[in-house]
């Protein structure tokens, strides 16, 4: 079965009647898989009925990979908690299923807007945005919002570190410790690029997705409406003209 680039496959598990949303099948469990188009504008409700779902997401160690589900299953850590409204529109769902299983889910940071800090892992910053071909301005920018340079910052919705990466990203970037600045550095502009490029360059839009999760991008075709996320992305952007105006850079035209 071919499957779209930016995919990712959600089972969908029963065991005692109950519904559970993993990213690998459960033991003792019932699991079908879906699988789950990153750009779709809309994500398919998994969860089988309507009304309020709260619950947990939980990580553990499954044939020697971490893997995520819903389900409390022994020797699973909690990651975050979540409350999942499924109303009759599946347009309406919120949050989207696909972020619920890892992906970032909106979130204020836990830095503010200030003076830029170009103090801050120097050579870390300097090396990580020249791989990634990306503006080490709007690096720091982001992490300036994210965690305000803390490498030991944790958000109540499960992003950790420097560059704020939630597990399902830091895994996917090959992150070993999340608390280690120069991994979440890195991890954190080799996950930008790939948004950039996604976006075609459009500051706004990548920041926005970083946040928020692609997702929830594609369904408002731009920023979503979520006060978290609008207020972030003008904090990034603020943050990225005061840093380019530290660096020495000349202002970005037009609106990013």
């Amino acid at each position: 079965m071919a499957l779209p680039t930016q995919a990712r496959t959600v089972y969908r598990c029963m065991r005692d009647g109950t519904v559970s949303l993993a990213t690998a099948p459960e033991p003792g469990s019932g699991c079908e898989a879906h699988y789950l188009d990153d750009n779709a504008a809309k994500v398919p409700n998994l969860w089988g009925e309507l009304g309020t779902v709260s619950g947990a997401l939980y990580q553990r160690v499954q044939g020697g990979k971490v893997v995520y589900s819903t389900r409390n299953l022994p020797g699973s850590t909690r990651v975050f908690g979540f409350t999942y409204t499924v109303e009759p529109s599946p347009a309406s769902a919120t949050p989207q299923a696909s972020e619920t299983l890892g992906a970032s889910l909106a979130h204020a940071g836990l830095g503010r807007a200030g003076k830029a800090r170009l103090d801050r892992y120097p050579v870390e910053f300097r090396k990580a945005a020249k791989a990634s071909k990306l503006d080490e301005a709007w690096l720091r920018a982001i992490a300036h919002a994210e965690s305000g340079y803390d490498a030991r910052a944790e958000s109540a919705k499960g992003a950790q570190g420097v560059m704020q990466l939630m597990p399902e990203v830091a895994r996917e970037q090959g992150v070993r410790d999340p608390f280690s600045a120069s991994d979440s550095i890195n991890a954190g502009a080799r996950h930008l690029r790939q948004l950039l490029q996604r976006y075609g360059g459009d500051y706004t839009r990548a920041a926005a997705a970083y946040n928020a999760g692609v997702g929830a991008v594609a369904k408002y075709r731009g920023v979503p409406p979520y006060r978290e996320t609008l207020d972030y992305v003008r904090k990034v952007a603020q943050l990225h003209a005061h840093y380019r105006a530290a660096m020495g850079l000349a202002p970005l035209g037009g609106a990013h």
